[in-house]
């Protein structure tokens, strides 16, 4: 297939680091065919591993608050299944979650370009990723406004909020205080965040 990178064929190993740079476009079409998720992020692709219990339940819990409180607004929130693309960073990203308020976004069916939030949830071999380079490649988004991380082992949740001079400050939270989703006007609590996947006790 012309858009297939050479060195990954339709039924390589998921596991394997594509090395062959291909383009964004080129990614779009070959992906639509593959059995599982891929990243792409500067002419290579990255094949996505499975995700816990914990980490599919938490990111499910907060999709359904983020869509029932957004339902009869223009914003529309997505799952993991969605690509959100990364311009700056030549980047095509799956987040757990994320919220887009954009009318060019609800125009677009491969992939989204103007998030206002986004969530990731925590694992081991990501988290550093998470913290790192990927929140540098989502801080390039001029539409973002917080970005969350959700540690699904303990009670504990970040939120990065842009301020008003354009920086980012911290927000964490643990037992006993709620979620403050400002970007979209919804509290949660830790308990609907961890609803049917209650990390161990701080």
């Amino acid at each position: 297939m012309a858009h297939k990178p050479p060195a990954l064929a339709h039924n390589a190993p998921m596991s394997a680091l594509e090395k062959t740079p291909f383009t964004g476009a080129d990614y779009l079409l070959w992906e639509r065919e593959q059995p599982l998720k891929h990243e792409f992020v500067r002419g290579e692709v990255f094949a996505m591993a499975g995700a816990s219990d914990a980490h599919v339940t938490i990111s499910g819990n907060v999709f359904a608050r983020l869509r029932q409180h957004l339902r009869a607004s223009p914003c529309r929130a997505y799952i993991s299944d969605m690509k959100l693309q990364i311009a700056a960073a030549d980047a095509y990203v799956y987040p757990d979650v994320f919220v887009t308020c954009s009318g060019a976004d609800a125009a677009r069916s491969d992939a989204k370009a103007e998030p206002l939030l986004v969530i990731e949830v925590l694992s081991p071999s990501t988290a550093a990723y998470d913290r790192g380079l990927k929140f540098a490649f989502y801080r390039s988004l001029n539409s973002l406004r917080e970005y969350v991380l959700i540690d699904p082992e303990h009670p504990s949740v970040d939120v990065f909020r842009r301020n008003e001079a354009g920086l980012w400050v911290l927000h964490p939270c643990g037992p006993g205080q709620t979620v403050q989703l400002e970007s979209v006007g919804l509290e949660l609590t830790l308990e609907q965040v961890y609803e049917d996947a209650a990390p161990p006790a701080a």
